[in-house]
């Protein structure tokens, strides 16, 4: 892929020093240090697991059955079930 890339000052003068170190053209060198970049974030995601709730006992109900949609509707409501 092509592209037009703007270095800050300093990562230019640390690239170059690399390039010159290891005797890389600028397109081994920003691309070797793009992969050592993002070497520890592909890492990191592929070592996180997956999310878990925890489970929590809130004991019975105070209403009955909540299976019975009326009766449960008539005590919230304050009425007599018919």
């Amino acid at each position: 892929m092509r592209t037009t890339l703007t270095l800050d000052p300093d990562v230019a003068a640390a690239l170059e020093a690399m390039r010159k170190k290891r005797r890389l053209s600028l397109k081994e060198a920003v691309n070797q240090a793009l992969r050592d970049g993002l070497r520890p974030a592909r890492k990191a995601s592929a070592k996180s697991s997956p999310f878990r709730t925890r489970k929590v006992d809130h004991g019975r109900p105070l209403i009955g059955s909540l299976d019975d949609i009326a009766g449960v509707l008539s005590i919230v409501e304050d009425e007599e079930l018919k």
